[in-house]
C-alpha cells in the first residue's frame, strides 16, 4: 500500500515538478538581454493590422504608428477589414493609410487575414520586414528601430516586448499585466539567452518577406500565431525576443470580455497541443533539435492556474495521507518547494509588470480568479470563428 501511494503521489506531482523547475530556470535567466547596436536605418516594413469591428480603435492605433521615430518613407501601414461590418474600413482610410476589405464568411479567423495581407505585400515586392500589429495596441516610439537591430544582426523572426496598455483599470487588468509579464518577459528572456525560440504572441510581432517566401504562412488556428511560431521552430528558424520594442495591447476590464478571450486562448492551446506536441517531439528526438523540445515542452507547461489547483489538491492529499503513511511527509515538501518556485516567478512577472503596489492588491484576487478558470475549463469547446473581445471604456 505504501508503495501504491508513492507512485500516486509521483503520478499527480510530475506535472508540478516539471513546470515548477521550468518556471524557476526562467526566472533565474530573466535578466535583461543585452542592448543591440544602432541600425542603418534601411529597412522598408510593411505593417499590417488585421482588424474585425476596431471602428472604435482603428484610427488610435494607426495614428500612434504614424509618429514612429522612423522614415516615413520607409514604412507602409496597411488595415485588413476582415469581414466588418462596422465603420473599420472608412475610418482606416480617414486616416490615411492602405485598406484591404475582404469579406468571406467561410473562412474565419484571424490567420486568413494576415494570409491576406502577407500574399499582397509579398506581391508587391516592396518591403523588407512585415509587421503585424493588433487593432487595439500602442507601440513605442523605438519600435521599428529596435527590430531592425535584430534584423541586421541576423534576426528572420521577431517578438516584441507585450504588455497590458490598460494596466491600471481594474484588479484584472492588473493581474492579467503580471501573468503576460511572467509569461512573455520572464520567459522570453530565458529562451533567448538559451538562444531558443521565444515563439510568437499574436501582438507585435515580425518576419522577414525572404523567410515567408520560404514558409509560407499557412496559419489558420485559434492560436495562429503560436501555430506559426512551432512551424518556423520546425524548418530551422527560431523566434528572436526583442526586448526593447514594446507593445500593449488592450485587455478586457469585465468579466464578459475577459471569458470570451479567456476560452479563445484555451481552445487554441488545446488544439495545438493535440495537433503539434508529437510531432514536434519527433523531431526533436531524431534531429536532436533543441528549439523543437523546447517548443513542444512549452505546449506541456501548465498555466500557473492549473499548476495552483494541481499543487492544492497534491498538499491535501499529502497531508492528510500522513495520518496513516507518515513517509507521504516528502510529498507535502515538494507541493510546497513548487508552490516556492511559482511565487518567485509571479513576482518577477509583477516586477518585470510595473503594476507597484496596486499589482501586489490585485493578487489577493488569485484565488477568485483560479475558481473562475477552471470553471471556464469545463467551458471550453473547438472553434475557429474570429471573435471580436468586448472591451469596457474607451
Amino acid at each position: 500500500m505504501s508503495l501504491v501511494a508513492h507512485i500516486f503521489f509521483a503520478a499527480l506531482a510530475l506535472p508540478a515538478i516539471a513546470t515548477s523547475l521550468y518556471l524557476l530556470a526562467a526566472t533565474l535567466l530573466s535578466r535583461a538581454t543585452p542592448h543591440l547596436v544602432e541600425s542603418s536605418r534601411s529597412q522598408r516594413f510593411d505593417i499590417v493590422i488585421p482588424a474585425h469591428n476596431e471602428a472604435a480603435t482603428i484610427a488610435s492605433v494607426i495614428l500612434g504608428l504614424q509618429h514612429l521615430d522612423w522614415p516615413l518613407s520607409a514604412f507602409h501601414i496597411v488595415v485588413v477589414a476582415d469581414n466588418c461590418t462596422d465603420g473599420t474600413a472608412a475610418r482606416a482610410h480617414a486616416a490615411g493609410v492602405e485598406v484591404l476589405e475582404r469579406s468571406d464568411p467561410t473562412l474565419l479567423g484571424k490567420g486568413f487575414a494576415l494570409d491576406y495581407a502577407f500574399h499582397m505585400s509579398l506581391e508587391r515586392a516592396w518591403a523588407d520586414a512585415v509587421v503585424v500589429i493588433d487593432a487595439d495596441s500602442q507601440v513605442s516610439a523605438n519600435f521599428l528601430e529596435v527590430l531592425s537591430r535584430h534584423l541586421e544582426s541576423g534576426a528572420q523572426a521577431i517578438q516584441a516586448r507585450y504588455g497590458v496598455l490598460n494596466s491600471d483599470v481594474t484588479w484584472r487588468t492588473r493581474l492579467t499585466a503580471i501573468a503576460l509579464a511572467a509569461f512573455h518577459d520572464v520567459r522570453s528572456r530565458a529562451r533567448e539567452r538559451l538562444r531558443l525560440s521565444c515563439g510568437l504572441r499574436g501582438n507585435g510581432w515580425c518576419v522577414t518577406t525572404a523567410l515567408l517566401r520560404v514558409v509560407p504562412y499557412q496559419a489558420f488556428s485559434l492560436a495562429e500565431d503560436v501555430e506559426y511560431g512551432i512551424t518556423l521552430g520546425v524548418r530551422g528558424c527560431r523566434v528572436h525576443y526583442a526586448d526593447d520594442a514594446r507593445i500593449a495591447g488592450a485587455m478586457p476590464s469585465g468579466a464578459r470580455g475577459a471569458q470570451s478571450q479567456r476560452r479563445r486562448w484555451e481552445d487554441g492551446r488545446r488544439q495545438l497541443l493535440r495537433a503539434q506536441f508529437w510531432p514536434l517531439l519527433r523531431i526533436a528526438l531524431l534531429s536532436r533539435d533543441l528549439v523543437c523540445a523546447d517548443l513542444a515542452f512549452d505546449l506541456l507547461v501548465l498555466p500557473l492556474s492549473y499548476l495552483v489547483v494541481n499543487l492544492v489538491i497534491l498538499l491535501t492529499l499529502a497531508a492528510f495521507a500522513q495520518i496513516w503513511l507518515s513517509s507521504a511527509l516528502v510529498w507535502v515538501w515538494v507541493a510546497t518547494a513548487c508552490g516556492l518556485a511559482l511565487a518567485l516567478h509571479v513576482l518577477r512577472g509583477w516586477q518585470l509588470s510595473k503594476t507597484g503596489a496596486h499589482g501586489l492588491l490585485a493578487l489577493a484576487f488569485v484565488p477568485a480568479f483560479i475558481v473562475w478558470k477552471v470553471v471556464l475549463m469545463w467551458r471550453t469547446h473547438d472553434s475557429t470563428e474570429w471573435v471580436r473581445t468586448s472591451r469596457e471604456g474607451p
